[in-house]
């Protein structure tokens, strides 16, 4: 019995139509384009609002080139009437400052720190527990946010947080030697840790660098 083979030409294409109807693939990355979920940030719906910010923390944890094109509406909401506004807009403006180039931190920094003294502890804490990115960003940063981490940490024994405040100050000094490697923040950092009174936190502030006193200098951290 003879197979008739058979050409169906409806199933095949040429190469040309191949190629005309396939259209090529963009070299697009989390670095050059702006989540399309940016504006959910400040979005009242509590779940698209948490599903931006972990999308756009993730996206900036690496240097992005549009920075500048959000920055702006990142540092108005640090004054939002929302509270949970003005804790993402403070831990996406720390995410930013390594994408930085022109140095805008050094203008705005006053307005970002300004929310480690927010009504709202907690809104507080998520500031200045993400501060050290900053100082990753330069040298100049560095030594704005150490001496205004200094400052805050001799400060706030008024307030009635002042342990878990200073607890974060010096957690964020550790992050950023994690990162940097400087002795002179660890050298800050042990001088902030023995001017504490109370041998009780003097204690537990030092256990954020016992690791460090016993095995010496930890690998840099990623930023």
């Amino acid at each position: 019995m003879k197979i008739e083979k058979r050409n169906d030409r409806s199933q095949r294409k040429a190469p040309h139509e191949a190629t005309a109807r396939t259209p090529a693939k963009l070299k697009v990355t989390p670095a050059t384009w702006i989540p399309v979920t940016f504006a959910d940030l400040w979005s009242a719906d509590r779940a698209k609002q948490n599903k931006a910010f972990h999308q756009v923390i993730t996206v900036t944890s690496q240097p992005v080139d549009w920075a500048y094109e959000v920055w702006d509406d990142a540092l108005a909401n640090l004054i939002h009437k929302d509270n949970h506004n003005r804790a993402i807009a403070a831990q996406v403006l720390c995410n930013l400052a390594k994408s930085d180039g022109s140095k805008r931190m050094l203008r705005d920094f006053a307005a970002l720190f300004a929310v480690t003294g927010d009504e709202r502890f907690v809104t507080a804490r998520h500031c200045l527990q993400s501060l050290w990115k900053v100082g990753v960003a330069g040298k100049e940063q560095q030594k704005l946010l150490v001496t205004a981490l200094e400052n805050r940490f001799n400060d706030c024994v008024t307030h009635k947080n002042w342990t878990l405040i200073r607890y974060d100050i010096i957690k964020c000094l550790r992050d950023l030697f994690d990162a940097v490697n400087d002795d002179q923040i660890g050298r800050l950092a042990r001088r902030l840790i023995d001017s504490e009174e109370d041998l009780k936190y003097r204690k537990k502030y030092a256990t954020l660098w016992r690791d460090q006193e016993a095995k010496g200098k930890p690998a840099k951290r990623p930023c």
